[in-house]
């Protein structure tokens, strides 16, 4: 007997084939099976799907269908839950079904035979130690009361909850608890745990196989991030998917992971903006997390010193209408539990063309003769953001984006950060041949070249270990997205931070966030002026919280937290967000920053989504999206809820022209998320129809990104 199946496979993005595709199978399948099917002259890896309903009753003529390939069959289905998790991003995100579902599948899989996967999932495991390991782990762990309520009121409800916890308040350990407490009570539970970026995997990876692989064995604790290569992703994923793994930690992509006994998401540093991908399946990780721990049944823990501002608003109190549970822990570990003081550094009372204040570089000083540590932020790497020639205005423009190359004294190139153009430094101004070039502003580069300027007379104290030996230089480190780029140099840089062979390390918002560093008593902030007044009305937010975090990198020791500092260079310290940060009252930011936003009618009071469109000039790009706004003005009017859209002019995107593609984009908002729903699902085919009329010609691509971070 023959079977008609549906299956999605890896289409292009905005594809005609964006759905499932009818295949003939001697046997039926289970949704959720993993497949090869033909696809042209291709063989692709395809998921068996359940049929669209008014595609059952539909003819297929026999000689269109083609046979279905080889069924891994010693892999279960993928859950219900997962493809209804696939299902509602498509749909929300605006994205076809085999995009999302295909690209959360680890790409090895694509390319094993079955004969191949038999033998993979043939590979024994390593065997689990006897449980009465477990009491030995957790008598080692104290917890302060602040952890114990928050883990009492955990453990009592379910749902989502906000863990409001300032930086060194123990988040991390509450975290291993809630874990530990579920894998004791249920032998099959499993949990996601969620970081924003690559680099903060490792150590929360190290402390997570310190605490369970004693326990439940060392493949009870697995991995899921790009940096992986294919093997390692399809080695995680394969024990994920089949309940080997009890703990899954990883970026954004973990969201997607095959968890068939889920019971627990947590999403470390939620505020963060890395958790929503930008390419392709435009995505929220957090809040994808919070729809599958609703969809599954599972507890969702979403942690942050300062937690983004959506999530916060949906923490109120159940009174107001709040949908998540909010738990504080307000105080750090420790019997001497105060939050690094912050002093705010008048810069226009400082010496002209200062890039340190004289009090600043004192404390600095001081602190490398006590034989403690200091940490420099400055989110812009390179030496300078520009060259400029003095005498005919040239500027080191790159000739392929809307952008300035950034100049790298340490190779002496002129570097473009979006398209990657690079080239040497002109010995001339190209347009005038004048000599004298000179560099604008500074990066992370030219703060290290400075400091080491500056401290070249100060020698290290007596020995403070064994990776100090007194009397030598100032060893000053920088971590920056140049500086790491080998595999494995991230991590020993880190390492060389942690045992104390760095006196002064300079780095971007890498090193701004997560780290554990216990020497560290002073952080400065260099010119942080930059998001006060800009155009993206979630610059406040972003700056707030990541000077918050670099704060907390201070003073995490308890015997030395007492002498912990946050230093701020700005030439507006009477600004409100410093002086909610001065005193580290989130509760307060937070609060006037909602109020500017309900005035404004921004988000959370409403929802936005971005059309963007890229073409090879700027008419064209724009000509699609105004095309489209009329065809939607046109078509879609009678749809319910429409009087409640705005669609707004077409207009250049900030960053206008990358590698030689110029960008567009028009905002559609709404009050109402469901009208703005609706409307997006409806305007789909539009937008497919108005990609082949004459206003579509010379388009590149479009993309639709629903709930943008950034406009």
């Amino acid at each position: 007997m023959t079977h008609l199946v549906s299956v999605l496979v890896q289409t292009p993005a905005h594809s005609q084939l964006a759905g499932a595709l009818t295949y003939r199978s001697e046997l039926p399948l289970t949704p959720g099976t993993l497949v090869r099917v033909p696809l042209g002259s291709r063989e692709l890896l395809g998921v068996v799907w359940e049929p669209e309903p008014q595609a059952a009753t539909a003819e297929v003529p026999p000689d269109k269908l083609r046979d279905i390939g080889p069924v891994l069959s010693g892999l279960p289905p993928l859950s219900a839950h997962w493809r209804q998790l696939v299902a509602f991003a498509a749909s929300y995100y605006q994205r076809g079904l085999g995009e999302v579902a295909l690209a959360a599948l680890p790409p090895q899989l694509r390319e094993l035979s079955e004969r191949q996967m038999q033998r993979r999932l043939g590979r024994k495991t390593a065997p689990t130690p006897p449980i009465d390991a477990q009491a030995t782990v957790e008598a080692s762990v104290h917890l302060s009361a602040e952890q114990q309520d928050v883990l009492a009121r955990l453990h009592a409800s379910q749902g989502t909850f906000v863990l409001f916890g300032t930086t060194g308040s123990g988040k991390t350990e509450v975290y291993l608890q809630c874990v530990m407490q579920l894998l004791r009570t249920d032998p099959q539970a499993q949990a996601i745990v969620m970081v924003p970026e690559i680099n903060l995997t490792p150590q929360l990876q190290a402390r997570f196989q310190e605490r369970f692989a004693p326990v439940y064995g060392e493949n009870s604790v697995v991995a899921l991030h790009s940096g992986m290569t294919h093997p390692q992703r399809l080695r995680s994923w394969l024990a994920a998917h089949s309940g080997a793994a009890r703990v899954v930690l990883g970026t954004r992509m973990a969201v997607f992971a095959s968890v068939p006994h889920l019971k627990l998401i947590v999403v470390d540093e939620e505020h963060d903006p890395s958790y929503k991908q930008h390419e392709g399946a435009r995505y929220s990780a957090r809040d994808l997390a919070v729809y599958r721990g609703r969809l599954e049944g599972a507890r969702v823990i979403l942690g942050s010193a300062t937690p983004s501002l959506e999530s916060w608003y949906h923490s109120r109190p159940a009174a107001e209408g709040g949908r998540y549970l909010r738990l504080a822990m307000p105080s750090r570990i420790g019997a001497d539990a105060q939050l690094p003081l912050v002093r705010r550094v008048d810069m226009n009372h400082q010496p002209k063309r200062a890039v340190f204040a004289p009090p600043l570089l004192a404390a600095i000083t001081e602190r490398i003769a006590r034989g403690e540590q200091c940490m420099v932020f400055l989110n812009r790497r390179g030496y300078a953001p520009v060259l400029q020639c003095t005498a005919c205005d040239w500027k080191s423009a790159c000739p392929h984006c809307s952008a300035f190359r950034v100049f790298h004294k340490i190779d002496r190139t002129l570097r473009c950060h979006h398209c990657g153009y690079t080239e040497p430094v002109p010995r001339a101004c190209p347009e005038c041949g004048n000599l004298d070039i000179t560099p604008i502003g500074r990066g992370t580069e030219q703060l290290q070249e400075h400091l080491t300027e500056l401290l070249a007379q100060v020698r290290r104290p007596g020995s403070v270990t064994p990776e100090r030996p007194e009397g030598l230089p100032v060893a000053i480190a920088r971590i920056d997205a140049d500086s790491t780029r080998l595999r494995g140099s991230l991590q020993s840089q880190l390492a060389q931070v942690h045992s104390g062979e760095v006196d002064v390390l300079v780095g971007t918002q890498m090193v701004a966030k997560g780290h554990d560093f216990r020497r560290i008593t002073l952080v400065a902030a260099i010119n942080p002026d930059g998001a006060l007044y800009s155009s993206d009305f979630r610059a406040p937010e972003r700056l707030f919280s990541l000077l918050m975090q670099a704060a907390g990198r201070a003073g995490r020791d308890a015997t030395i937290r007492s002498r912990s500092e946050m230093w701020i260079q700005t030439f507006h310290p009477q600004h409100p967000l410093f002086d909610a940060l001065k005193r580290h009252d989130y509760p307060a930011f937070a609060a006037q920053q909602l109020q500017d936003r309900r005035n404004a009618g921004l988000p959370p009071f409403s929802f936005q989504a971005l059309l963007r469109a890229d073409a090879r000039t700027q008419e064209v790009a724009q000509g699609f999206l105004v095309a489209a706004s009329a065809a939607a003005t046109g078509q879609l009017s009678h749809l319910p809820g429409f009087d409640r859209v705005t669609l707004y002019p077409a207009v250049p995107m900030g960053m206008q022209r990358v590698a030689n593609v110029e960008r567009a984009q028009m905002l559609v908002e709404s009050p109402s998320r469901v009208a703005l729903q609706t409307f997006l699902n409806h305007w789909h085919a539009v937008l497919h129809a108005t990609r082949q009329s004459p206003a579509g010609k010379g388009l590149l691509r479009w993309a639709v990104d629903v709930d943008p971070l950034a406009i």
